[in-house]
């Protein structure tokens, strides 16, 4: 299977965002895609050719994560937003927030800081089913930090590219932004396809 890039055309013009931003964001992201179904016909080649155990075979091997999540990352990161936004209905992941975190402006609070965190990477909400509990996590690298098992919700990029463009360093602005286009609906549907829990068990 060939992955293709998504288009994510319909976000130019979102406000906040420059449409140089954007279109330079997308093309980072298409530069991933391009790059996992090169690494993975490379490993496949290796594969074939009995060089999996070679050093250039282990760079590979440990390559396809980073390639492969930055590419799945993105993809989350440009589906949960939209030009002008759209607002959290109350409801049965509403009530989840409030749960976990307190209040909605408790969740947003944390968030916030998480993506204000010294470094490059990202700050995802995961949704953990088997424990039916919501999880603010900073990842680090593409590939470093995941929560094995639970499922990312709400994925915002904080890596330099995502914003200094348009802010500098101000990425504060630039999260300001962010929760202004967030697309509340397919966080909701994101959520609504794994609140029941199945398959749980260690074993």
């Amino acid at each position: 299977m060939t992955y293709e890039a998504k288009n994510f055309d319909s976000l130019l013009g979102t406000e906040g965002f420059s449409d140089r931003l954007l279109k330079n964001h997308f093309a980072l992201y298409q530069g991933y895609v391009v790059n996992t179904n090169k690494v993975a016909d490379s490993l496949a080649a290796m594969l074939k050719d009995g060089k999996t155990t070679t050093p250039e075979g282990a760079e590979l091997k440990r390559r396809f994560g980073w390639e492969f999540n930055g590419m799945k990352l993105h993809e989350k990161y440009f589906g949960n937003m939209v030009k002008g936004g759209k607002p959290l209905a109350d409801g049965a992941f509403k009530q989840q927030i409030i749960s976990d975190f307190g209040s909605f402006e408790n969740w947003e609070k944390d968030f916030r800081a998480t993506g204000a965190l010294r470094g490059i990477g990202w700050v995802i909400l995961y949704y953990d089913k088997c424990a039916k509990r919501l999880f603010n996590v900073w990842i680090n690298e593409h590939d470093v930090g995941h929560l094995a098992g639970a499922k990312p919700l709400l994925v915002m990029d904080v890596f330099e590219h995502a914003f200094m463009v348009d802010y500098d360093l101000k990425r504060a602005d630039y999260i300001n932004a962010f929760f202004k286009a967030i697309d509340w609906s397919r966080v909701e549907d994101r959520f609504s396809t794994c609140k029941d829990a199945h398959n749980c068990s260690s074993r």
